[in-house]
């Protein structure tokens, strides 16, 4: 194994928000798929379910989302009738966690030339989120309620396996924890049963080079930051 190439690959996976239409083969699909299918998973459980969207099913679920985005902007107390299912994120934010989210968002937005007070570019480009950011394929990852917290552990490394062999495939990819709040849209569209919760949602496709959101890479703290050496 070169395992250059393996960390060349690992390096260059980046959050892309911008895709072209391209369509992505099944069998590429498949193919990505049984190869992440080889994650861990605490006492091989395998809790993964994947629901993927193209066509028809796809272009329906980003016009319900977005007209659920929309009445939201117009009346904010439609909020409440769209709740994640489980906390994806803090209730409160702390150091260091809240500077790098703020870096993060005024990066992208920076780069993007949408200022504090633009609310409705913020609207648009958040928005993006629910067309896969013009992704071919949508993939819907859900879980068993049964199962425990351990679970998303195990889907963490099962979704890094896909982006991953997505990337050796030269295709992209984007995670999206944004979709979690429209669980009520979503489920009822993939046919989830009552007995499973969303995880969250990811785009997956080939990259548009030409657009500059693309060229935005966020930065990560040294490693000396983040690890305990114990003798």
């Amino acid at each position: 194994m070169n395992r250059t190439e393996v960390d060349k690959v690992i390096a260059s996976r980046m959050s892309v928000r911008a895709f072209t239409q391209q369509a992505v083969q099944k069998s590429d699909l498949l193919d990505i798929l049984e190869v992440a299918s080889r994650a861990p998973s605490g006492t091989n459980c395998q809790p993964w379910h994947v629901y993927v969207l193209q066509g028809k099913s796809r272009e329906l679920l980003v016009e319900k989302a977005c007209q659920a985005h929309e009445a939201m902007r117009s009346n904010p107390e439609l909020a409440s009738e769209y709740v994640e299912e489980y906390d994806y994120y803090p209730t409160q934010w702390v150091s260091p966690y809240i500077d790098r989210r703020r870096e993060n968002g005024w990066g992208l937005y920076g780069l993007l030339g949408i200022g504090k007070a633009d609310r409705e570019k913020m609207h648009l480009q958040h928005q993006r989120n629910f067309k896969f950011f013009d992704a071919p394929v949508g993939l819907m990852f859900t879980v068993d309620r049964v199962m425990g917290r351990g679970s998303l552990v195990d889907y963490g490394g099962f979704m890094q396996n896909i982006m991953i062999a997505a990337k050796a495939r030269g295709l992209d990819t984007c995670p999206q924890a944004a979709w979690n709040g429209f669980s009520k849209i979503v489920m009822p569209h993939i046919g989830a049963s009552a007995n499973e919760m969303l995880v969250c949602g990811m785009a997956l496709g080939y990259a548009d080079q030409a657009e500059i959101v693309n060229t935005f890479h966020t930065p990560r703290v040294p490693v000396a930051d983040f690890t305990h050496w114990l003798d």
